[in-house]
């Protein structure tokens, strides 16, 4: 519960994310449920999805589920 209460506050804010496979996103939180959060990556990002969230017009955005959440910062 604490990763869905720290992904709120960061909601609309560009944020770099570290997961409990050391992977590592850069980007902005464009939404969060009591599963998810998703994440419209930066340009740059070596990340590419087909995943579509409404109202986006075509940017990547991918989902990351709360449970591998290690890290949240604000960047």
């Amino acid at each position: 519960m604490e990763a869905y209460y720290n992904c709120m506050r960061c909601k609309n804010k560009r944020v770099r994310i570290l997961t409990a496979d050391r992977r590592h996103f850069v980007g902005t939180i464009v939404d969060v449920d009591c599963n998810n959060v998703y994440l419209r990556v930066d340009r740059d990002c070596e990340v590419r999805t087909s995943a579509f969230f409404p109202g986006t017009s075509g940017s990547d955005i991918i989902t990351l589920s709360l449970f591998v959440l290690l890290a949240i910062a604000l960047i």
